[in-house]
């Protein structure tokens, strides 16, 4: 945590906070305001993001994900979030070529 800091009170229904402690306790993180920072920073970073940027949220069958990680220790991607914006790079390149080509005809 920065040294400097604001507290801010807020207040959250039981089951995100059982939710939270479940996250904890699985040691996804040392303590529930490390979660709440850690997703008010993405909040921030997704609606901050420069301008020819769009940060999106994607919901992945968790096979997929595993695909994804498995990628990453075979060193093909630096991070999940690589593999999948090289996928979709890979994806909309081809649409591109099979549009243009089909406009060509």
């Amino acid at each position: 945590m920065p040294p400097e800091s604001d507290r801010v009170t807020i207040r959250i229904p039981p089951e995100k906070i059982h939710s939270l402690q479940s996250l904890v306790k699985k040691g996804e993180f040392d303590t529930i305001s490390d979660a709440i920072r850690t997703a008010i920073d993405r909040f921030i970073d997704q609606k901050f993001a420069p301008d020819y940027i769009r940060k999106l949220t994607i919901e992945l069958p968790k096979g997929n994900v595993v695909d994804l990680q498995q990628l990453v220790k075979s060193g093909d991607s630096v991070s999940v979030e690589d593999a999948i914006r090289n996928a979709v790079r890979e994806y909309v390149r081809k649409r591109v070529a099979k549009a243009v080509e089909a406009s060509e005809r």
